[in-house]
């Protein structure tokens, strides 16, 4: 396991429980195992009896230092959902961390899913965390404590509607929910795995990438490049809670914690290129630029600034604020490291480029005084000319 080669992790949660639904297998499991290599209890929640006392009695064999124990729930079922509840809060007092990273996958063009599967993956991938909240939250606030994370979806995908919907409608519960537990010392936040070859993941991809006309070696292939393994992405998903202060109110994803954390850094250098001195500039002056913009969308009222976020999200793949994220490791990195390597952030600029480039098509329906036109025109494509020298150079 990643955190095994880094010795200062051990115990970081000692003392502290999670309950983490769906780790019976795959990301959910290897999340387990870290929390468990970190010293935390482990509530494993899992509707599947085999795997889920399997998983508890692997993790109790390689991590005996930490208590780590199977409850069986069907999460589409609010009763069972209650009485897990009820029985954890009896066994442990307090839960520090709840993390939902249960799923239910649906898929299928939109007409073709029968209603009744729209309503289970309505349950399992929206309505059980929203209960689980609902149930742990209060403690947590009265105790001035605690960590709730969500694992929703990147967005909507076609041929994936009957869970994107879900899954994605999880990051507006946590964006009403950050902005509800300010000042509460209780801390929210949701975190994507990114493509995993997980068994799960596989059966979907076969799915629709026969759909989308393509083999599920080229769906990979075209994707290789953001792809972690079941165990990165758990370790990153474990490590992620100690900076939940951090992370409150994003959205971001297994990657960006590992980077965040060191834990790639080894990893990355293996393949890093260097740019040359004379793009830098070109580059703090992108990062000044979306700063400004940033700092724009958010004095604007709140129903412009959702607006703006989802659009920008929607084209970038990625929120505004995991996007700044990034730029502030990318800015750090450049500062502690004299070679400048930017080969891993390339893909941020292209992505910026594809904003305004956005931004710039759609100005020209839009704005209708020629003199703004001309202005707002010259503004967008003067970035745009300077995203094209980055990327040039990076690539």
């Amino acid at each position: 396991m990643l955190l095994e080669k880094h010795p200062g992790y051990k115990n970081a949660l000692a003392g502290k429980t999670v309950l983490l639904t769906g780790a019976g297998g795959g990301i959910g499991f290897e999340a387990a195992k870290a929390f468990a290599y970190m010293g935390a209890s482990v509530i494993i929640a899992e509707i599947d009896e085999k795997k889920g006392t399997a998983a508890a009695k692997h993790i109790n064999d390689c991590y005996p230092q930490s208590e780590t124990v199977y409850y069986q729930v069907d999460l589409s079922d609010d009763t069972q959902v209650r009485a897990m509840a009820e029985r954890m809060t009896e066994r442990y007092g307090f839960i520090d961390i709840l993390f939902h990273n249960a799923t239910m996958t649906a898929l299928g063009n939109v007409e073709e899913v029968p209603i009744e599967i729209w309503d289970q993956s309505f349950r399992v991938n929206f309505r059980a965390p929203l209960l689980l909240t609902q149930l742990f939250l209060p403690e947590m606030k009265r105790r001035g404590r605690g960590v709730i994370v969500f694992v929703p979806s990147s967005g909507a995908a076609p041929y994936m509607g009957a869970y994107e919907v879900f899954k994605t409608a999880q990051v507006e519960l946590c964006s009403t929910l950050a902005a509800e537990l300010e000042e509460t010392g209780v801390f929210t936040y949701s975190i994507g795995p990114g493509l995993v070859k997980t068994a799960t993941a596989e059966r979907a991809i076969e799915i629709v990438a026969d759909r989308m006309g393509m083999t599920v070696d080229a769906f990979y292939g075209m994707n290789e490049s953001h792809m972690l393994d079941a165990g990165e992405a758990g370790c990153g998903f474990a490590v992620s809670v100690l900076s939940a202060r951090n992370y409150h109110g994003q959205e971001i994803g297994s990657i960006q914690a590992l980077l965040d954390s060191g834990l790639l850094q080894e990893d990355a250098a293996e393949t890093r290129e260097v740019c040359s001195e004379q793009v830098l500039p070109f580059i703090q002056k992108m990062v000044d630029i979306f700063e400004e913009q940033y700092a724009g969308w958010m004095r604007r009222n709140i129903f412009e600034r959702q607006w703006v976020l989802r659009d920008f999200k929607k084209t970038v793949g990625m929120s505004a604020d995991q996007f700044r994220d990034r730029f502030a490791h990318m800015q750090k990195r450049l500062c502690e490291e004299r070679d400048g390597s930017l080969l891993e952030y390339g893909v941020l600029f292209e992505k910026l480029r594809l904003y305004f480039q956005r931004q710039y098509k759609l100005l020209q329906g839009f704005e209708k005084n020629p003199e703004k036109l001309k202005e707002h025109s010259a503004v967008l494509m003067d970035w745009v000319d300077t995203l094209d020298k980055i990327v040039a150079d990076i690539h």
